[in-house]
């Protein structure tokens, strides 16, 4: 099914000529992902734009009712809300109980970039008890320096695969910086699991969960 509808570019670079010529009635955009002049455009010709802006895992289940009314699906929407709600409480039970860690959760590099506190990537992990570093910042996606004072004190350092898709090389990279007992402690992440909102969001409470446990 997905691979027979049109492919109108990515996140930043909408192909807006090809979105007037397919004439959707409906847009759905987000805060963080699509630029606000872009969204303005479609609103001069889409006759309904739905912005979305997930901050928490629970904001989800708010999601799939929202989207469920709009396009007269309800009652599947209410079955995503229960799957949701079945694995949200699962985490809860399996990992409210082991101790806190404190995580670096990368993004990108040249510049080297990381989640704030106030971004649904970092209270995904904030559920199955790992903190992201640096607890307080101006910016949601703030720029760091990488090195063994911005590394001290860390349980682990999270290499995502996107949008930068970190590899190997980085793992290596970055390990050199730590002490020797140390580099088992940076590991590659899904990034689809931990920022994707919507339905991906009940695979990526299962993922984390299974993932934490395996790393206490």
């Amino acid at each position: 099914m997905v691979r027979s509808i049109p492919k109108l570019g990515g996140t930043k670079d909408v192909n807006l000529r090809r979105l007037r010529e397919l004439a959707p009635t409906h847009v759905i955009v987000n805060i963080d992902e699509n630029e606000k002049p872009t969204v303005d455009e479609i609103r001069e010709t889409v006759p309904h734009v739905i912005a979305t802006h997930p901050l928490t895992p629970l904001d989800n289940v708010a999601l799939y009712r929202l989207l469920g009314g709009i396009f007269d699906v309800l009652p599947m929407a209410e079955k995503l809300a229960a799957q949701f709600i079945d694995a949200y409480d699962d985490v809860v039970a399996s990992c409210s109980a082991l101790p806190r860690r404190d995580v670096l959760y990368l993004i990108w590099r040249k510049p080297w970039m990381t989640v704030s506190r106030d971004t649904y990537i970092s209270r995904m992990l904030a559920l199955i008890g790992w903190d992201t570093s640096p607890e307080i910042t101006q910016s949601r996606y703030p720029e760091i320096e990488l090195n063994a004072a911005t590394l001290n004190g860390l349980d682990y350092v999270l290499l995502s695969s996107e949008p930068y898709r970190f590899g190997p090389r980085d793992i290596a990279e970055i390990a050199a910086l730590l002490p020797h007992d140390r580099h088992r402690r940076v590991q590659l992440i899904d990034g689809e699991m931990t920022s994707w909102y919507g339905s991906r969001a009940i695979s990526g409470l299962r993922y984390l969960k299974e993932l934490r446990l395996g790393a206490t």
